[in-house]
């Protein structure tokens, strides 16, 4: 009887171990969804004055005379427009004219900007596509600026509405042929759409700077190098994150994997990412690079760039490639100076 009641209390305990386990699981990873994914939440980082201590906010800008010229020339030129979302969430971005004469007709540039960012962080990429001929659009993720929404995807909602801009651009003009450009989460969303079945034929290339490889592959990451948690600990977490968004949200982290959709892109791609960034891991670069079923793709690292800041550290190297790029795929003249097509290594 006594061995009896032994048993019954150490079984009683084990269970009320594990539900307190599981209890303090949960709670962590729903402390961690609502600061990371949902922007509306008290606690959430978009409401956080914390100081960004990341290289890229200490590296120079070697292109801060562009910058500012294209920072003027997108609040001079930009004009709003607005979509609705397959799920009825209300998007906004901005358009922009061609910035030559004699622009060739129907070219279409999207950029796609980061987490947490806007619209305006583009401007440079906009102005330089504009250059070539393109109209550019720089739609504001769901969350962010003027766009709608309650949670964040991370690619898996917004690689939908990149999907949703293409579309309603093709419905204007069926002759439409769209360029698709990202920055961090905004390569993960590009990634993505480009290898949707859903994708439009009248996309035709897209550029991937810094993005990473996967949700999951991310919030590791992070969890590892920026808050030094170990991965035994935070591999349960992220799992609970992605249960919770699935059911609060409508995805999971596994819908946000680049390296799945990568096996399905046809499309030209190019690939960019700095050897410094501390943020998106650079090894990135090359996994991303080896999924691509694409037959023809390129891949560009640039030495000692942080995160997203490979434009601004090498501006004349990133440049010439990345116009070399499109220049090709949408078979413009060529500038003085430039022959062939570039293979990167």
């Amino acid at each position: 009887m006594v061995q009896h009641c032994k048993t019954k209390t150490l079984a009683t305990g084990l269970i009320c171990g594990g539900f307190a386990m599981a209890g303090t699981l949960y709670a962590a990873a729903d402390y961690l969804f609502r600061f990371v994914l949902e922007p509306g939440s008290k606690h959430s980082l978009f409401k956080s004055n914390r100081p960004d201590t990341t290289l890229a906010a200490r590296q120079p800008h070697h292109d801060a005379r562009e910058e500012a010229e294209a920072a003027r020339w997108f609040n001079d030129a930009k004009r709003g427009v607005t979509i609705k979302a397959t799920d009825g969430t209300p998007l906004h971005g901005w358009m922009l004219d061609p910035d030559c004469s004699n622009p060739p007709h129907h070219l279409y540039a999207i950029c796609c900007h980061g987490f947490s960012g806007a619209p305006a962080e583009m401007a440079k990429y906009a102005h330089r596509f504009a250059g070539l001929g393109f109209t550019v659009l720089t739609p504001a993720n769901r969350c962010h600026e003027l766009s709608g929404g309650k949670y964040i995807g991370m690619g898996a909602l917004e690689h939908r509405d990149l999907l949703q801009w293409t579309e309603t651009i093709v419905a204007n003009d069926p002759k439409a042929q769209i360029l698709l450009d990202g920055n961090s989460m905004g390569a993960a969303t590009v990634m993505l759409a480009a290898g949707d079945p859903k994708l439009p034929k009248n996309v035709k290339a897209a550029i991937a700077d810094c993005g990473y490889t996967s949700l999951e592959d991310q919030f590791l990451y992070s969890a590892r190098h920026l808050y030094h948690a170990p991965a035994f600990l935070a591999r349960p977490v992220i799992d609970m994150m992605s249960f919770i968004a699935r059911r609060r949200a409508g995805y999971d982290f596994k819908e946000a994997s680049c390296i799945d959709a990568l096996r399905h892109t046809s499309i030209p791609m190019l690939f960019i990412h700095g050897s410094a960034d501390d943020f998106v891991n650079p090894a990135s670069l090359d996994r991303n690079f080896r999924a691509c079923a694409s037959p023809v793709k390129q891949k560009l690292m640039i030495p000692g760039a942080a995160h997203a800041m490979s434009a601004s550290i090498d501006p004349e190297r990133y440049w010439k490639n990345v116009t070399a790029f499109v220049r090709s795929i949408f078979k413009l003249d060529k500038p003085k100076g430039v022959s062939g097509y570039i293979v990167f290594n």
